[in-house]
């Protein structure tokens, strides 16, 4: 069934897509006021980072994540992401304000990227020895970087609707008709996902300081705080930002072509022990320098752009839980965070992240070779870093096709996909689609043209708007009713981090023991 057949068909159901879930996860560094990473723990008055199901933090102490709920509709997750944002920074110490941008401002030094500690629990001391794990790995630097997460679900109704369109006499279970339809969706998300850079992407500079460790580069001197390259259009997706290369060079490389071949994939990749993580060692005087010495510590360390998750896993580690419940929704991974917007993200975005999402399920989806899998990883570094250049040349089925050209193309497809949303969805893909033709409306060329007119570098550029959102969130008026929740949800993840503290009667050293040797 083509593309076109699966749209009209889908016209008679189209309502059931209005039951799709959204959820957003905002990362965002806590900055002192000369712009440095602050070195203060994290705010007790957001409640505890390991339980609090809204707000947390990443790999830094300093970098609070922001996790909004499933919800439907775009106007209500942005809602929902603002009111979070508007209650954390409500609560930040006085001195302290955020970093509104992904790459990370002033450092000085490894030292000064404090990891992210989650109590004395357990499970709390494994989220600090996994980051910690990472720090020896790849070097704190990189893990500084904040980005988006873009999570997305179909409805039930939908999933019901579209199996008796698409495999009516099928006797599949439901569960595995979603996972293999969500596998799909995933691969169609790497092999277009490029164009989620080239759109949205909004870290063409970034300060000196970050590049220090970088004895080799191609980056160009801005001025004398700030290195740029001029065609780029996310440098945090390029190969200065957190990628999988060490894993690539061992050969272990997650395999999306079923379920199944991805949490295999994995496994494998957290079976098999390396001798750049053997040279670290699991303990130094004491102290856990890692979890393991395998390729991925745990899942999770596998860097990718896209994952397909499971709804929620309980006391299943989430590869198993993926094996046992299937795949509930999928995150996208490669989105930065947007200086110019308040919240890093607008409603218009993530409209059109709904209808990509959308194409993404319905545009056929073969199997990915190896040959097009150095296709994917080879594109996705050339428009993450030339993106905007005129008469860029990708990869696709083994010949050369200008950007403009393919996605021209995919936009296309995904206007008619649109069709099935709303009339605000078509509005936002049209709009949207227009940086494909002009590469000035795009954020990285917008934010460059900017800084260039104002004669500003990375650093000074950035910090007006920690400033300016600073200000913009404390004007405004509290939400009574929400800030209250929030309290509730402070002190409910303060009691259970004590209470998981108090549980545990096993030693970390078996507990870790334990972890592995069940199924993961």
């Amino acid at each position: 069934m083509s593309l076109q057949d699966k749209i009209n068909s889908i016209h008679s159901f189209k309502d059931s897509l209005n039951g799709n879930l959204i959820g957003i996860e905002k990362e965002g560094l806590r900055v002192a006021e000369d712009g440095t990473i602050a070195q203060t723990p994290h705010p007790e008055s957001f409640g505890s980072a390991l339980t609090h199901p809204e707000i947390t933090t990443d790999f830094s102490e300093a970098l609070v994540e922001i996790v909004t709920k499933p919800i439907q509709g775009s106007h209500n997750v942005i809602n929902e992401l603002s009111k979070i944002h508007h209650y954390v920074q409500h609560h930040l110490p006085e001195s302290e304000r955020f970093w509104p941008a992904s790459m990370p401002c002033i450092l000085r030094g490894k030292t000064n990227i404090p990891i992210a500690y989650y109590g004395e629990s357990n499970i709390g001391k494994m989220k600090t020895v996994y980051r910690r794990g990472l720090s020896n790995r790849y070097g704190s630097v990189m893990q500084a970087i904040a980005g988006i997460h873009f999570n997305y679900s179909f409805s039930m109704d939908f999933w019901n609707s579209y199996r008796e369109l698409i495999a009516p006499s099928s006797k599949v279970d439901s569960q595995k008709f979603m996972s293999h339809h969500y596998m799909c969706l995933t691969r169609n998300v790497l092999r277009y996902g490029w164009l989620v850079t080239y759109l949205f992407g909004a870290s063409a500079t970034v300060c000196k300081s970050f590049m220090q460790d970088y004895h080799e580069h191609n980056l160009e001197e801005f001025d004398d705080n700030t290195l740029y390259l001029p065609y780029a259009t996310s440098l945090r997706m390029g190969d200065i930002g957190y990628q999988n290369s060490q894993e690539d060079k061992k050969g272990v490389k997650a395999n999306y072509n079923s379920l199944r071949h991805y949490v295999y994939s994995l496994r494998a990749a957290m079976q098999t022990s390396c001798d750049d993580c053997e040279n670290i060692g699991v303990k130094k005087h004491g102290e856990y320098q890692q979890l393991n010495t395998n390729i991925l510590q745990i899942a999770n360390e596998y860097y990718s752009s896209v994952r397909p998750k499971p709804s929620a896993h309980g006391s299943d580690r989430p590869l198993g839980a993926l094996l046992n419940e299937g795949v509930g929704y999928i995150e996208l991974r490669s989105l930065d965070v947007n200086p110019m917007m308040k919240e890093g993200i607008d409603e218009e975005q993530v409209q059109f992240l709904e209808a990509f999402m959308l194409f993404c399920l319905l545009e056929d989806s073969p199997a990915v070779s190896s040959a097009e899998l150095t296709e994917i990883d080879v594109n996705a570094n050339l428009v993450a870093h030339r993106g905007r250049e005129p008469g860029l040349s990708l990869c696709h089925n083994g010949e050369d096709v200008t950007l403009l050209n393919w996605g021209q193309s995919i936009l296309a497809r995904i206007n008619d996909c649109s069709v099935l949303l709303s009339e605000a969805h078509q509005k936002s893909v049209r709009n949207i689609s227009k940086r494909i033709n002009e590469p000035d409306l795009t954020p990285s060329a917008e934010m460059l043209n900017q800084m260039k007119d104002e004669e500003k570098g990375f650093f000074e550029y950035t910090n007006q708007f920690s400033l300016k959102n600073k200000e913009l969130f404390n004007e405004m008026p509290i939400t009574e009713e929400y800030f209250v929740e929030l309290d509730n949800q402070k002190i409910l993840s303060i009691n259970k981090q004590r209470e998981i503290e108090s549980s545990d009667t096993l030693s970390f050293d078996d507990f870790l023991a334990d972890y592995f040797s069940s199924d993961t």
